[in-house]
């Protein structure tokens, strides 16, 4: 008895001084690792949330080192089954999980009866082409179609880093293709369909709006009604732009945390995360070619306080250039697209946030649309940081700012 109540109190101590360890790393990262400027909606919130971010991703390098599986898995399983809201069904929708052209779909339609046919919305959830799911995203298409009264379509696409660039924007694409063929079934207007993604999905929905639009003629599609662009990540050219260097170590996305998930997605070889940050994965005649759409002289004088210092590598490493030039194809990189491709787009809605390392990829994505005729609707939050759609609907880990992002991503829909 003495023996199994030792074991037993030894076991208990060696679990508290591990819990203990884990809170103690977590909050001196939190503390140590991150920065939040002055303006910024819920510093305190924001760091609870950036230290759940931390400790799952130190549960799951802990589960891998002891072969329960990889980090990336296990970080995927807390965050979709242990931590993920259970959304309350909305009573006014038919939801259901089916495949469009063999991906993943899940469809939100109207019970009640409609004299016209709807709107079509295609949602693409965000997480760095690695992480996210319709499972994670469900609350907010729930509460997009509610109130807008349309039919979503939220597409499970293959993650990264089992999959790789393009197989995300294929499966993307490819539901899209079947959405526009197949959008009467579902009582859909096809003139009337519109991409949607935040993120890593504002990049999917991006590019696919651009594959599609040199598609329709060809296929005889319809054309897209709009892009909504909810801080897309849209260019690996340059990690040096303003809004990278002043938010470079703000939550809930990192500097280097976008190289990361750029790199997972294009390749998964992290080998020259370093040429990348400083400039030396790309020629520099590639970059003084593209320079004429990414330079910062392009981006709103009130966006460039803080002494901005610009990227003067003046060489590049071939083997590495070799190994990123996928990551110069439109479909990868939308920003890049040619002024022709551009021109043929539909009106875009483009959201951005202040404290957000994205915030100048959609900010001269902004400026390409505008300065080739494509009517660009664009909502910044001032207080806001990268993520805060997703906590716009949370209890006490809810933001303001996030809520009327929403709304105006709903106004905004329920107005085309």
């Amino acid at each position: 008895m003495d023996l199994v109540l030792w074991t037993l109190t030894m076991t208990l101590a060696v679990v508290v001084g591990l819990f203990v360890l884990l809170v103690s790393g977590v909050i001196c990262t939190v503390f140590t690792e991150s920065v939040l400027p002055p303006g910024i909606q819920g510093p305190g919130k924001l760091r609870l949330i950036y230290g759940l971010q931390v400790a799952i991703g130190t549960l799951g390098n802990i589960a891998q080192n002891l072969g329960l599986g990889p980090q990336v898995t296990v970080v995927r399983y807390i965050c979709t089954k242990v931590l993920r809201r259970k959304s309350k069904k909305e009573t006014g929708l038919i939801i259901q999980d089916i495949q469009f052209d063999g991906v993943p779909v899940r469809v939100y339609q109207q019970r009640s009866a409609s004299a016209e046919k709807r709107r079509g919305i295609l949602f693409f959830h965000g997480g760095g082409w690695m992480f996210g799911s319709i499972d994670e995203y469900d609350h907010l298409c729930q509460y997009i179609a509610k109130e807008t009264e349309s039919t979503v379509v939220s597409v499970e696409y293959r993650l990264a880093p089992e999959y790789r660039y393009p197989t995300q924007f294929e499966d993307c694409l490819n539901a899209t293709l079947h959405f526009l063929k197949t959008a009467g079934d579902y009582g859909v207007d096809r003139t009337r369909i519109v991409v949607c993604g935040d993120s890593a999905g504002g990049n999917l929905a991006a590019a696919v709006c651009l594959r599609v639009t040199s598609m329709k003629e060809s296929l005889d599609l319809p054309s897209l009604c709009a892009q909504v662009l909810i801080y897309p990540a849209l260019q690996m050219v340059d990690f040096n732009l303003p809004s990278y260097q002043q938010n470079q170590y703000v939550p809930l996305l990192f500097r280097t945390r976008m190289i990361f998930f750029f790199l997972q997605y294009l390749n998964g070889d992290m080998s020259f995360v370093e040429e990348v940050l400083s400039g030396h994965h790309l020629p520099v005649e590639i970059k003084t070619n593209y320079r004429r759409w990414l330079k910062p002289d392009l981006i709103p004088a009130k966006f460039q306080v803080g002494g901005h210092k610009p990227n003067l590598a003046l060489t590049h490493d071939d083997e590495v250039y070799n190994l990123v030039k996928p990551s110069l194809e439109p479909t990868f990189a939308p920003l890049l697209a040619s002024d022709t491709a551009i021109g043929r787009l539909p009106p875009a809605y483009i959201l951005t946030c202040e404290f957000d390392v994205l915030r100048d990829d959609g900010l001269l994505f902004k400026k390409r649309l505008e300065d080739n005729g494509v009517p660009v609707s664009w909502y910044h939050v001032q207080d806001g940081f990268h993520g805060i759609i997703s906590f716009f609907d949370n209890g006490y880990l809810t933001f303001s700012s996030g809520r009327q992002a929403v709304d105006n991503i709903v106004s905004f829909l329920i107005d085309i």
